[in-house]
This record gives C-alpha cells, sequence and structure tokens, in this order.
C-alpha cells in the first residue's frame, strides 16, 4: 500500500496471479492493511455500483464521528476515481488527487473518515464495488459539487458530466465550510487514533 499525497488516502496494488485460465488476485487483506495502516477496516456495508461512461457520482462523505472510511476498487470497465481533502485545518485542505481505477491493471483507493469520495464512469457499465466502515446514514451524508471551479478537479474533457440532481446541487466547498458542514482534520485525526487505540487494547 502507497499513502497517496493526501494523508490518509492510500492505493493498494494487489499481487495478480495469471495463467492460461484467467487471473486471481486478494483485492482486500486484512493483514495487509494493519501492517500499513495501522489499524484494520471495520466492515459494515459493502456497495456496488454500476454506471454509464460519463456518469459523475459525488463528492461524498459523512460527518465526522463515526464518518465512513472507504476501500474502493473497480471489477469492470475504468473510472476515474478522486479522493478530496474537505477537513478544514489540514495542511492539504482543497487539494484532490485522481487515480485511474480499472479491470486491467487490479488498483484500489482507501480513504479514511473525513476525506471526499468522487468519481467518474470512464466506459459504459463501469462496476465500482467498495467497502464501507459505516453503514448508510442520511442524517450524516453530505456532499460538495465535483463541479467546483475552486477545486478545478480535472474530469475528463472528452466527456459530458451525468450528475444526479442531488450532486448537482450540492453546495461548493466554501458554501459548505461557510454552513459549518465539513470535517476538521482535527477531530479526524483524533477519531482515527481512537480507533487504533481501541482495536489493539
Amino acid at each position: 500500500m502507497r499513502p497517496l499525497g493526501i494523508e490518509g488516502a492510500w492505493v493498494d496494488t494487489p499481487t495478480v496471479f495469471a495463467d492460461d485460465r484467467g487471473r486471481f488476485h486478494e483485492w482486500f487483506k486484512g493483514e495487509r492493511f494493519v501492517d500499513s495502516l495501522g489499524q484494520g477496516l471495520r466492515l459494515a456495508q459493502a456497495n456496488c455500483s454500476r454506471s454509464v461512461r460519463g456518469t459523475l457520482r459525488g463528492i461524498h462523505y459523512a460527518s465526522v464521528p463515526p464518518g465512513q472510511a472507504k476501500y474502493v476498487t473497480c471489477v469492470s470497465g475504468a473510472v476515474l476515481d478522486v479522493v478530496v481533502d474537505i477537513r478544514t485545518g489540514s495542511p492539504t485542505f482543497g487539494k484532490w488527487e485522481a487515480v485511474r481505477l480499472d479491470d486491467t491493471t487490479p488498483r484500489c483507493v482507501y480513504l479514511s473518515e473525513g476525506l471526499g469520495h468522487a468519481f467518474m464512469a470512464l466506459d459504459d457499465n463501469s462496476t465500482v464495488v467498495y467497502l464501507c466502515s459505516e453503514g448508510y446514514a442520511p442524517q450524516r451524508e453530505f456532499g460538495i459539487n465535483p463541479l467546483d471551479p475552486s477545486l478545478a478537479i480535472a474530469w475528463p474533457e472528452d466527456l459530458v458530466p451525468r450528475l444526479s440532481d442531488k450532486d448537482a446541487a450540492a453546495p461548493t466547498l466554501e458554501e459548505a465550510e461557510r454552513q459549518g458542514l465539513l470535517p476538521s482534520f482535527e477531530a479526524c485525526s483524533a477519531y482515527r487514533r481512537s480507533l487504533a487505540v481501541a482495536e489493539f487494547h
């Protein structure tokens, strides 16, 4: 697992075993997770999303605590997966990192509690599966507009974004901060430390 430039976000590139029958890889392994991050991933929900080309989902996040950590991979097609630092007080606040996830080169993205997540489908029928540390709770779920010009996420220019009405109406990062909707870097870090302590005691 390799850390990204945003603290709390990682890319995992599993080893693939291939022969004339096909291929096999372990897309999640708890002990590798603990060795790299110092904590496990509590599994509360597993999601599967299938999207037509150009579909843009996100930027989604949940209030902290407990937030919602995610471990994401693409099992069919391809997506541009984006992690956004929306934690006020973070040294990388407002920054984002993009990772291509596809069914050719298995790769996974982990984002810890308090980070924003979005992806755009690059192919028709792109299928993303992700493990979540907490279940969906509408009262704790929030969004940032993925086309916020202040974030300037480099979505593919050859695709017309297809957003849900909810995502299209989501506030900008600045508006969400002004409304007090964003998690703080301090609260997210403290919560993650408490999880690590609880797990190993």
